[in-house]
């Protein structure tokens, strides 16, 4: 499942870095190409396990897990696999996130086709490629950890090839925690990775939601979450501060903008004065306007004969 409305790499991983088949198509201008190798979403029974994995048993708890994950915000890892030919392929890695994928129901999984039998090569192709690419934190979160499992690319070896600190790709893999109601509020945009670094503070996913919930309806700051997120661990009284009457907004009329916020996947702020109150949208782009308006809207009726 991905989030409604949004468009982009969300689910794709690495495939974020490399141009989508068929070869035909130009890949988008922010994307580089990586000799040997493409990204497509194929037909999961086109593929076929690789003989000679050394794994042959799989945690079932693990693979609960990842299964959660998928039904949430999808697939963020593609698997790697090579043609066999006739339209089908055979796995190189990546059979757990296959296994998974059927038990949640899909019929398709993202991919990176492998046409060369250089692994080295396309890991430093797209070690290169991700320093160049603008990827969402989820996505590069993602990246850095398939490069770390399946590559056996190290830390120091990400911070030295993409210019980056070796706490700031540990930081950025950390996403990959947050609950799936949360990282889908990250792709979205909703959250901010700072905001998200703060919430992962917390010791719980329910925690962690309620956390988001109130940074997006209260519009608070990085720095405002953090103190947050430490007096919730301390369970220590928040400051006294002085406020307006404009700020004091009621427990149900924060929850109405948390709902709204959920279903229109952006900020929603309330403020409520003495006679009358004010909800405030936030967007990002027109498009972005559009598509809260169709959900707002709901479906047009069909005219009248």
């Amino acid at each position: 499942m991905t989030v409604p409305g949004r468009k982009g790499g969300l689910g794709r991983g690495l495939g974020a870095l490399i141009p989508q088949g068929p070869a035909e198509e130009l890949p988008p201008a922010d994307v580089v190409d990586v000799e040997g190798a493409r990204f497509a979403e194929l037909p999961i029974d086109a593929i076929v396990p690789n003989h000679v994995q050394p794994r042959t048993v799989f945690d079932e708890d693990a693979l609960q897990e990842l299964e959660t994950s998928i039904r949430e915000v999808g697939l963020l890892q593609p698997i790697v696999v090579r043609p066999l030919g006739e339209d089908r392929y055979e796995l190189i890695m990546g059979e757990r996130r296959w296994r998974a994928t059927q038990r949640v129901g899909l019929t398709k999984i993202p991919a990176i086709i492998r046409e060369t039998q250089d692994d080295a090569m396309l890991r430093d192709a797209l070690l290169e490629n991700l320093h160049r690419s603008q990827l969402n934190p989820l996505e590069e979160a993602a990246a850095y950890e398939q490069l770390l499992a399946d590559f056996g690319a190290t830390h120091e070896e990400l911070a030295l090839r993409i210019g980056r600190s070796r706490s700031q790709i540990s930081n950025t893999i950390r996403l990959l925690g947050l609950p799936g109601a949360v990282q889908a509020k990250v792709a979205a945009g909703v959250l901010s990775a700072g905001h998200a670094k703060a919430i992962l503070g917390l010791s719980t996913a329910e925690q962690m939601e309620a956390m988001a919930h109130r940074v997006i309806a209260e519009g608070m700051s990085v720095r405002s979450t953090e103190e947050a997120v430490t007096m919730a661990l301390t369970d220590a009284p928040a400051p006294h501060r002085k406020q307006s009457a404009k700020r004091l907004v009621p427990e149900a009329a924060q929850a109405v903008a948390a709902s709204l916020s959920d279903r229109l996947e952006t900020r929603v702020k309330v403020d409520v004065g003495r006679s009358k109150g004010k909800i405030t949208i936030e967007f990002a782009t027109l498009e972005d306007l559009q598509r809260i308006a169709d959900i707002v809207q709901g479906p047009t009726p069909d005219p009248l004969p």
